[in-house]
């Protein structure tokens, strides 16, 4: 059986400071008109011939039925891969052959028509999709019950929060059954719970052999879902093979490492977080900790109205995605449950030195409400090293089992 999907030396290049002149419309084309006498007085360092390679030369096959994780740091070229196989944007070189339908996930907003309602946007997609109004209709009630709009599914989509704008396009792409369905880093919007309905729905997907491209930057869920995976970095292709492998290499080549993470303002936002960093007791941003040293984890986020019943909370992974131990504020001070009032604050825990067994960790964030099920963010920020320094261990040239490596008391006494 020949592959789902196969790329062949896959190419996208964007020139700056142009608009991409597949997809123009008039009023574009008749503005790049009046501009085009204009460019000649431009300087050369501004040259409309100025160009960006968000791919190159990517090759790789798929299989029907697999689950293909593609992971890399921002800017890696992950979201580009999924609009060229979405057909949204043409590739500049290369082939790509799909066999099947494509349904997509990608950035919020894309594929409805944000004037139409709830039921129309199903109509549309479903139509988009090549299937029949009555294929559209026996999929109907199962779509809305997952997406749980029933009561909005008659307002337009364009009146929609977020999370229900999300909840409806996944709920589309996974239940019109197209034979490949592609996922970008969406479902880190709306609340807890869908997320993991969202994930057990696209593991059931798979199970009745359905193609899944998945992005995410959670090495959990990519573990999770995907048998294989693959690398990017500046637009090609670095690593590709099972999961965990990949991971580990994303992971310990440096590539997923960051001291520090920064998101802008955002006064829409009940609640927003705003920076994220690894520290050590100085303050400084450090990567590598010796065993005997306690990284230290600052966050910085703002209130823009009261909250009451929010946590802040931190959870920490090795390399391969298993979750090593998760955290909260509410642990120390349970009346930051009782209310939060506008203002910009800063939150800081040690962990513990001697606690951690040697290697790589990657440190995920998350402000929540758990009463209403309610995400404001959930963002893998940040990563730490921590480094053999004569652990108890590694004292006999063997590395100790297990993900932490305490130094415990123990009471020995002779009996006879």
């Amino acid at each position: 059986m020949p592959p789902i999907i196969t790329i062949q030396n896959l190419g996208k290049r964007y020139r700056l400071g142009t608009a991409g002149a597949a997809y123009s419309t008039v009023r574009e084309a008749l503005v790049t008109a009046v501009r085009a006498p204009l460019q000649s007085f431009r300087s050369s360092g501004s040259s409309a011939s100025e160009s960006i390679w968000a791919l190159r030369d990517v090759s790789f096959e798929v299989a029907a039925g697999e689950v293909v994780g593609i992971i890399g740091r921002n800017g890696a070229g992950k979201s580009t891969l999924l609009k060229v196989l979405s057909r949204i944007t043409e590739p500049t070189t290369g082939r790509v052959v799909l066999y099947g339908r494509v349904g997509s996930l990608l950035e919020v907003g894309t594929g409805f028509h944000p004037e139409l309602t709830g039921r129309e946007n199903i109509f549309l997609n479903g139509s988009i999709l090549g299937m029949t109004r009555r294929e559209i209709q026996n999929k109907f009630d199962e779509i809305v019950s997952f997406a749980e709009i029933e009561k909005f599914l008659d307002t337009p989509v364009k009146r929609y929060s977020s999370g229900m704008y999300v909840r409806l396009a996944f709920a589309v792409a996974a239940h019109l059954e197209p034979e490949i369905l592609v996922v970008d880093e969406v479902l880190a919007v709306g609340d807890y719970a869908f997320q993991q309905k969202c994930l057990k729905k696209i593991q059931d997907v798979s199970v009745h052999g359905r193609t899944i491209l998945f992005v995410s930057h959670n090495m959990g869920a990519i573990s999770r879902l995907c048998q294989r995976c693959i690398l990017l970095e500046h637009g090609q292709v670095v690593a590709m093979g099972p999961t965990s492998e990949v991971v580990q290499t994303y992971m310990l080549t440096g590539l997923g490492r960051s001291l520090e993470y920064t998101q802008a303002a955002d006064p829409d936002k009940a609640i927003n977080l705003r920076r994220m960093s690894v520290v050590r007791a100085d303050g400084a941003p450090q990567g590598d900790f010796g065993y005997d040293e306690s990284p230290r984890l600052v966050v910085e986020y703002e209130v823009n109205r009261a909250l009451s019943g929010v946590s802040l909370g931190i959870a920490v992974f090795t390399s391969d995605g298993t979750c090593a131990f998760s955290t909260a504020d509410f642990d120390s001070d349970p009346d930051l449950l009782a209310q939060r009032l506008p203002g910009n604050y800063t939150a800081e825990v040690m962990i513990p030195a001697r606690w951690l067994n040697t290697g790589l960790y990657s440190v995920s964030v998350y402000i929540a409400n758990a009463g209403t099920g309610t995400i404001y963010d959930s963002v893998d920020a940040v990563t730490f090293n921590v480094i053999d320094t004569g652990t108890p261990g590694s004292r006999n040239g063997v590395a100790r089992k297990g993900i932490l490596q305490p130094i415990l008391s123990w009471t020995t006494r002779r009996t006879c």
